[in-house]
């Protein structure tokens, strides 16, 4: 719904009775003059207008109410005097929940990069006894603009009084220091902190002692994360009838044999390990622990204390130190279950890890290796950085261990292998997930999107960054580079600067590279088209290609003049296509008039940046199991725009990530690395002309938007990949020759697109297996859906 000045309240009780003067009807001039001193007066006290601009309905209750329909509600804050100078501000803002919702009011600045997370500062709130949020910030330089994140989940509340205002440093520093008091949990904490801030305030000038209590300050700003909230709410044990505890018949419940290698583990963590594989709720396992000769007195008698206490838990005690290669085989020696689950020694399984793939493997008998969502677990218990993983993608794990926690595979096929390697290890699992799936076909691989593992992010755990281990990176390289001399691939396995554990996989192109062809459709707007066709020429490495522009009824004579002078290109050859537009009609007419093996669809708009792109995309390409393969597109200021399609999101598909910054990372890594998604986008996409041809092209029905997202999918139900890459980075100048959806003859057109696509695929849409059901459909891509869609 388009939101109008209507929809937007001046947050002050003086600007509610300008609405009263407007329901009386006084005359128009004495209306706008009101207005403009009641907006002076609100603007000189520092109060600003609240306009929705994203995820944000309001609800007609008469209170002022909105409901947050996603897990980003924004407010733009409109009104106030900007720039903002330098120096202390008091933000405050009323707001209270009317629903479930948990209120986590964050402040975003602009200081003149945009409204970015990553380059934006953000100010939590913190709620105060009287119902009010409100933080103190320091501005180290002018604000351009303020935006008001009310909440990081959907639901109903009510805000109002929003007010920015400057203070005095002391003002600060008391509001500060008296914030910090009420934080403190007793009257001997209150009195030692009062103690600290004197002390500083004898020893330091004004100015640091403020800065010095800023710091403790934000410091203190406990706000319960999304994710905290999505636990809350979500993450639940299973109840007596799910688990099947009224069910006799439990022969054919599989026997899954838990193994943890244990190596001087601190007793807290060690115990916490146990007790979580002691509480689950699925009763039909074993652990299997080997001692992999710890030297810590207190091993062996918490071990000797499990093992006394349930009979399935079995120890072996390892004379020499091995390593957790040598110590997993030990573990694995003991294992008599059908199945075996990884464990490390100070990590611990959620309640229903067991039960949820005692249950999966009932459903999916042909499941050998099994993996599940993961999440890290702080010393304090806290739970955060959730890992809600795509399904089986095996380029992904050639890029990363995505399979990792929680990590199940097939007894027999584990020592059908040899279990683990020794000499990889801090890879050990990397590896291992390669060679069983090296004997494996995807139907055998199966993924359980639920968070059954917490991974302990303490000092000295990978957890906390692959830094802590570094042996552990270049184990993973060797891992990688022998599990494609295996597979008989020819691919180098890249190190990516600044990301240890991460990789880059060139394939290599075949000893003659295909020839090329690629499709530009373009109507006039000549220097778009110049653009690009320059930058691919000059700035193309790859050896063999050719240009195809399709002219779709230019009229403008410079852009005829420019197609004059492609005569003298070679590698350049002009079309005309004397018909209205329709993109997929332009394409697949061209496509008829191809020269090369490979058909790249380019629009006219796209401006090379790296040179090797086109090499990158055809080295994919050319691999007969891939279908189609898609580029990282940047905006002209460097923000992404396209880093593949994920289906579902917005009705029928949307892009992820779109004006984060470029060498943004994405979940886990994932905008930096190549991966199969089901769609890419058409913008700047290869693929081999006979695959191009057998589906029939682009389907002409759909004349401007989803072409590409349905060719993709009919391409995916034909069994073939789709691989997107960010190691082909190219500009998109956005549509810029087609212009907006802005006209009604255009909206309509979009709409019956939309249609088409959800009559075509129905239920497929919602249910990309290569993002997960855990993530929103409605919000930002990759942030959490409220409620999952198990």
């Amino acid at each position: 719904m388009a939101c109008t000045i209507k929809t937007v309240f001046l947050a002050h009780p003086l600007i509610a009775s300008m609405n009263m003067m407007q329901s009386v009807g006084l005359k128009d001039r004495l209306r706008r003059k009101s207005r403009s001193i009641l907006r002076r007066i609100a603007h000189r006290l520092g109060y600003a207008t609240l306009q929705p601009i994203s995820q944000l309905a309001p609800v007609s209750d008469g209170h002022g109410s909105w409901m947050s329909t996603g897990t980003d509600p924004q407010f733009l804050c409109e009104g106030l005097r900007y720039p903002l100078r330098q120096g202390w501000y008091h933000v405050t803002v009323d707001m209270a929940a009317v629903d479930t919702i948990e209120l986590d009011a964050k402040v975003y600045i602009d200081f003149g990069m945009g409204m970015n997370e990553a380059w934006s500062q953000r100010l939590a709130l913190t709620k105060t006894t009287d119902g009010r949020h409100s933080g103190v910030v320091l501005m180290a330089r002018g604000a351009n603009q303020l935006r008001l994140d009310p909440a990081t989940m959907p639901g109903k509340f009510r805000v109002s009084h929003f007010r920015v205002h400057p203070i005095f440093r002391a003002q600060a520093a008391w509001i500060m220091l008296t914030e910090l008091l009420r934080r403190q949990s007793g009257y001997r904490q209150g009195m030692l902190l009062i103690l600290r801030a004197v002390r500083r305030a004898m020893s330091m000038p004004h100015s640091s002692f403020a800065i010095w209590l800023r710091h403790l300050y934000d410091g203190a700003k406990s706000q319960t994360t999304a994710y905290q909230q999505w636990t809350q709410l979500y993450d639940r044990r299973a109840t007596p009838s799910e688990r099947g505890d009224d069910k006799n018949d439990q022969v054919s419940n599989p026997h899954i044999s838990v193994l943890v290698p244990v190596f001087n583990t601190p007793e807290k963590w060690l115990r916490k390990c146990l007790d979580s594989v002691l509480d689950q709720t699925y009763p039909h396992w074993e652990l299997c622990i080997a001692d992999d000769a710890s030297t810590l007195p207190h091993i062996v008698k918490i071990l000797a204390e499990y093992e006394s206490r349930d009979h399935r838990i079995k120890v072996v005690s390892r004379a020499n130190n091995g390593h957790i290669s040598a110590a997993s085989n030990s573990a694995l020696s003991l294992a008599t279950g059908d199945f075996v689950a990884l464990l490390d020694h100070d990590d611990e399984l959620h309640p229903d890890a067991l039960l949820e793939v005692s249950q999966a493997i009932a459903k999916n008998p042909t499941w050998q290796l099994i993996y599940s969502d993961e999440d890290k677990i702080n010393e304090a218990g806290l739970r955060f950085d959730p890992y809600f993983k795509p399904d089986w993608n095996l380029e992904l794990l050639r890029g990363q261990n995505c399979v990792s926690h929680l990590g199940v595979f097939k007894t027999t096929l584990m020592r059908e292998i040899g279990g683990f390697r020794v000499g990889l290890e801090g890879s050990q699992d990397w590896d291992l997930a390669l060679r069983c799936a090296e004997k494996l076909n995807s139907s055998q691989i199966g993924h359980i999107a639920r968070i059954l593992y917490h991974w302990r992010a303490i000092t000295g755990s990978t957890a906390l960054g692959a830094q802590e281990k570094g042996y552990a990176h270049d184990a993973a390289r060797r891992a990688l580079s022998e599990h494609f001399s295996r597979s008989g691939e020819s691919a180098q396995v890249l190190d990516l600067a600044a990301a240890r554990g991460l990789f880059q996989i060139q394939y290599a192109l075949p000893l003659q590279p295909p020839k090329v062809s690629l499709v530009i459709p373009t109507r006039d707007h000549v220097d778009l088209l110049r653009q690009c066709v320059t930058s691919i020429l000059a700035r193309t490495s790859y050896p063999n290609y050719e240009l195809i522009i399709v002219d779709n009824q230019s009229t403008e004579p410079e852009t005829l003049r420019y197609f004059q002078s492609l005569s003298s290109e070679p590698r350049v050859r002009v079309l005309s296509h004397n018909f209205p537009f329709n993109y997929s009609r332009l394409n697949n007419a061209a496509v008829t008039e191809c020269e090369g093996d490979i058909v790249g669809l380019v629009n006219n708009d796209i401006e090379v940046i790296s040179p090797n792109w086109l090499t990158e995309m055809v080295s994919h390409a050319c691999r007969p199991h891939v279908g189609v393969v898609g580029a990282m597109l940047y905006y002209p200021d460097g923000t992404i725009q396209h880093a593949g399609v994920i289906t579902g999101i917005h009705g029928v598909a949307g892009h992820p990530y779109c004006h984060m910054p470029r060498g943004y990372g994405g979940q886990m890594g994932r905008a930096r690395l190549a991966q199969r998604l089901t769609c890419v986008t058409g913008a700047c996409m290869v693929l081999r002309r006979g695959l191009y041809n057998t589906v029939g092209g682009l389907d002409e029905a759909l004349s401007v938007a989803f072409n590409d997202v349905d060719m993709c999918l009919r391409i995916h139900d034909l069994g073939f990949e789709n691989i997107w890459t960010p190691f082909a980075e190219l500009y998109h100048h956005e549509s810029a020759t087609r212009g907006l959806e802005n006209t009604p003859e255009k909206k309509k057109r979009f709409q019956r697109e939309v249609a088409f696509m959800q009559e075509r695929w129905q239920g497929r849409l919602e249910n990309d297996s290569y993002y997960n059901p855990n993530l929103s459909l409605t919000g930002e891509p990759f942030s959490l859906a409220f409620p999952p869609r198990w």
